[in-house]
């Protein structure tokens, strides 16, 4: 199984277009290497048909940054995704679905709460139902995505629900899913069924259930919510007035926080992903930074390439 990471950063990516806080403005100016786009990741078990978890805004450019998702050689019209996993219904995670739209087949996998999202806003009615699949997916019933032809993908996915919230923007709307429980934030571990090997993604979580914890115990590799450094970090930095919590997100650091709580699952392989750009483990020079390496953390840049 290819991963490619398409996009390490939290919403608004890095730099954020309306922020000049240091590690912004370093981005903008003479750091280039910290800049990054909004959290996703791309898999396959071919090489040569691959599954989006997440369509984040940025998804043009990750595309064109990616020589793994351009069009074949030979063809006029190509791409090699055949469908996008969506594990909430975010702007970050829905919005890049709208460049999708040029008239390719692929499938749209997500929660049905998810799906009546998209369904309620007659702006992603550009991707039309009878080439673009829509299908539901349910916490803990394992399923495998397909090519455009219905072939087999070799993939195995199971969602499950994860601590997390509604999208923010329907924080005061009536909820087009209907207010049931489940299925705001999702948790997938993806398979390669020929090989067995499997990774876990969980870009947003609010806390560590027994459940979870026990799914990711022995993991070969997991990707995990690494949005802030410590809860009240948009708040002291001056950038915002929520804490990650209330954000559904929870903190790296800290006795809660997602180093602590994972430190003796025997993960091999532990990623952060979907960092906000006042987090300072952005900076390879930063305590932080080292900190959470000594954990046996990884910060991952665009385009960084993993083979199971």
């Amino acid at each position: 199984m290819r991963i490619v990471v398409l996009g390490a950063a939290a919403g608004g990516g890095v730099p954020q277009w309306n922020c000049n806080c240091a590690i912004c403005k370093a981005a903008r100016d003479e750091r280039p290497e910290l800049r990054a786009t909004q959290a996703s990741i791309a898999v396959s078990a071919d090489g040569e048909h691959w599954f989006l978890i997440n369509a984040s805004p940025d998804v043009r450019q990750q595309v064109i940054a990616t020589p793994q998702l351009h069009p074949g050689a030979g063809h006029l019209r190509h791409s090699p995704i055949a469908g996008v996993i969506l594990t909430n219904g975010e702007v970050d995670a829905v919005a890049g679905l709208l460049s999708l739209r040029e008239g390719w087949s692929f499938s749209i996998y997500a929660h049905q709460r998810v799906l009546d999202i998209l369904k309620s806003n007659s702006i992603f009615n550009v991707l039309d139902e009878k080439r673009v699949r829509r299908e539901a997916i349910e916490c803990g019933r394992a399923f495998e995505p397909r090519h455009a032809d219905g072939t087999s993908s070799g993939l195995e996915v199971l969602p499950f629900a994860a601590p997390g919230k509604r999208a923010w923007y329907l924080e005061n709307e009536t909820d087009p899913g209907g207010g049931g429980d489940g299925g705001d934030t999702l948790g997938l571990r993806i398979a390669d069924k020929r090989t067995g090997e499997y990774l876990y993604f969980l870009a947003a979580c609010a806390g560590l259930t027994p459940d979870i914890k026990q799914r990711l115990q022995g993991a070969p590799l997991v990707f995990f919510d690494g949005t802030l450094w410590r809860d009240d970090e948009l708040i002291a930095a001056g950038l915002g007035a929520k804490t990650g919590q209330r954000m559904g997100h929870m903190s790296m650091s800290g006795p809660d926080g997602a180093m602590a709580a994972l430190a003796d699952l025997g993960i091999t392989r532990k990623i952060f992903l979907h960092i906000n750009n006042s987090n300072p483990v952005l900076l390879r020079e930063s305590e932080e930074r080292q900190a959470a390496e000594r954990a046996g953390w990884q910060i991952p840049f665009d385009g960084m390439e993993i083979t199971l």
